[in-house]
């Protein structure tokens, strides 16, 4: 079994992305690791390829800065790294998410296992979204989404969050996937708020909004947050240290939204009935 790892960076430096983290808490696990890195303004080429890992391969690639479609240039830079992959499973894994060292194993267990079994598509993982601390998890969006796919079908990346899986030429859906038996842990809301405002407001134009009035995480329902006890993964510990966000806090006078109460309604019927309803870009083979 080949295993590729794959993703795309650009100004993570800038940006306080634990992009480096990142790569490394992947690294135990790929054969080789193809990173599509955008012309930046920092040191994020210099810093990847500092990490000096022979399995690492770079495509420096140029965004198009005309491409401001509901994030498609994310979607163009993932395919330009996943396209590149050789592998028999091609694991993507974003720039601010990381996996925990408990769980290698059973994530090369779950390709191995399903290696063979070609009804298989992807695998996915159960995600927790730190929100403006590493101590909390927010739990309004998405909660399982697939990172590896496998590498000989027809897939395709519509933005950088999922796979569209293209069965017949001009149509697609989600791939076909097992639970990968692990959790990805993602930082991309718990840094501090300077370095998310200034992401937003380069990356903004790309989704076609105006996101320049962010100044800190306050400005949520609380109800959407929990509290997390568990363990970070050992690579994170001077990120956290250096980069998290420390002072979060709640707007006092915050008035729920119509959005706010519909996801108020979904929380307490999955508390009610044991079930999960967040969204899922894949079709669960479990």
């Amino acid at each position: 079994m080949k295993v590729s790892g794959f993703t795309f960076l650009r100004n993570a430096v800038t940006n306080g992305y634990p992009f480096e983290e990142s790569i490394r808490s992947l690294l135990p696990l790929v054969d080789e690791y193809v990173i599509a890195i955008g012309t930046s303004t920092d040191d994020t080429l210099n810093r990847v390829r500092a990490i000096d890992d022979p399995r690492i391969r770079i495509i420096e690639t140029c965004w198009n800065e005309s491409m401001q479609d509901r994030g498609y240039v994310y979607g163009q830079q993932k395919m330009i790294a996943q396209f590149n992959c050789t592998g028999d499973w091609a694991f993507y894994l974003e720039g601010d998410e990381v996996l925990h060292e408990k769980d290698l194993d059973a994530i090369r267990n779950a390709m191995y296992d399903n290696l063979t079994d070609i009804d298989v598509e992807a695998l996915y993982f159960d995600f927790l979204h730190f929100y403006g601390s590493v101590d909390q998890i927010g739990i309004a969006g998405y909660r399982r989404a697939p990172r590896i796919i496998r590498n000989s079908i027809r897939s395709i990346a519509p933005d950088g969050l999922f796979f569209v899986v293209m069965e017949k030429n001009k149509k697609g859906r989600y791939p076909k996937a097992r639970f990968a038996n692990a959790q990805i842990f993602h930082y991309g809301h718990a840094r501090r708020a300077e370095y998310t405002k200034r992401k937003l407001e380069q990356v903004g134009k790309y989704w076609g909004r105006n996101t320049t009035d962010f100044n800190h995480y306050g400005n949520i329902d609380c109800k959407e947050i929990r509290d997390f006890s568990g363990s970070h993964p050992a690579v994170m510990t001077s990120w956290i240290e250096d980069f998290a966000e420390k002072n979060f806090e709640i707007v006092a006078n915050y008035k729920p939204s119509l959005k706010n109460y519909r996801n108020r309604l979904r929380f307490w019927l999955e508390e009610l009935f044991g079930i999960e309803l967040s969204k899922k870009h894949y079709r669960d083979l479990e």
